[in-house]
């Protein structure tokens, strides 16, 4: 490394810190991406990285779990989730949070179980906070991948919706799909709010969720392209008709 510039060593020492990689592995992760720590570390974490499986990475994942666990239940909940995200320094309502908890396979919002938390680190393949941090920037990449964000969507509707509730609460799905949509704009969102808070004002139903993405992916908002004759939940079709009734868009 003494040939190296003073900013370079200290980015080197930086990812081997973060990453937990070798100098070796760090220096050539850095040289083929031009030195840029963020794409170094984009192109680090979506390689395969080995599980923690040795007894000192699994105690290290646990004593974080504990760390973050409630004191009265054997889980991570919304107390605890919030202490994690203020050691990430992210917000919890960042959409990270949801990566994440993809990541981990969270069956419920706002609570980890141990499986779960431990799970997902080491398919992760991080055992500390600044490895986790590290790796925010990728998983917030991960958003803009067409196949990862489809499975990102679905699997929202069941991490958000109320335990042994069948549909999601329509003030959640709102929210969730503004959140959603945020990374894949979709021009008719507000006018979808406006819509089922008028008409609807109902949970939505799972199929309904699923089929308003491949809905927002592929009619255009002039819905020039739109099939009247299509496959759509009936509450699109009704959309279709509140947007030409109310002159949104014109037939």
């Amino acid at each position: 490394m003494h040939k190296l510039s003073r900013s370079n060593r200290d980015k080197v020492q930086q990812f081997v810190a973060i990453t937990g990689a070798s100098e070796k592995n760090a220096l050539q992760t850095l040289k083929s991406s031009d030195w840029q720590l963020e794409a170094a570390f984009d192109v680090f974490y979506s390689k395969p990285q080995p599980r923690s499986n040795n007894a000192a990475g699994v105690r290290r994942l646990e004593e974080l779990y504990n760390r973050y666990k409630d004191p009265y239940s054997d889980m991570i909940l919304a107390e605890g989730i919030s202490v994690l995200c203020s050691d990430l320094q992210v917000e919890p309502q960042d959409i990270v949070t949801l990566v994440l908890s993809w990541h981990m396979n969270a069956a419920t919002a706002c609570e980890f179980s141990k499986e779960e938390f431990v799970g997902g680190l080491q398919a992760l393949g991080v055992d500390s906070i600044g490895k986790l941090q590290g790796k925010l920037s990728f998983m917030r990449s991960e958003l803009k991948d067409e196949q990862k964000f489809h499975e990102i969507y679905n699997f929202a509707f069941g991490w958000a919706k109320e335990k042994g509730q069948k549909s999601l609460a329509l003030d959640t799905a709102i929210g969730m799909w503004q959140l959603l949509f945020a990374e894949r704009e979709w021009p008719l969102l507000n006018h979808w709010s406006d819509f089922l808070q008028d008409r609807h004002n109902k949970a939505i139903s799972k199929d309904t969720w699923e089929q308003l993405l491949e809905f927002a992916r592929t009619v255009d908002p002039a819905l020039s392209n739109y099939d009247a004759e299509g496959a759509w939940p009936y509450l699109i079709d009704e959309f279709v008709e509140y947007l030409y009734d109310k002159s949104i868009v014109e037939k």
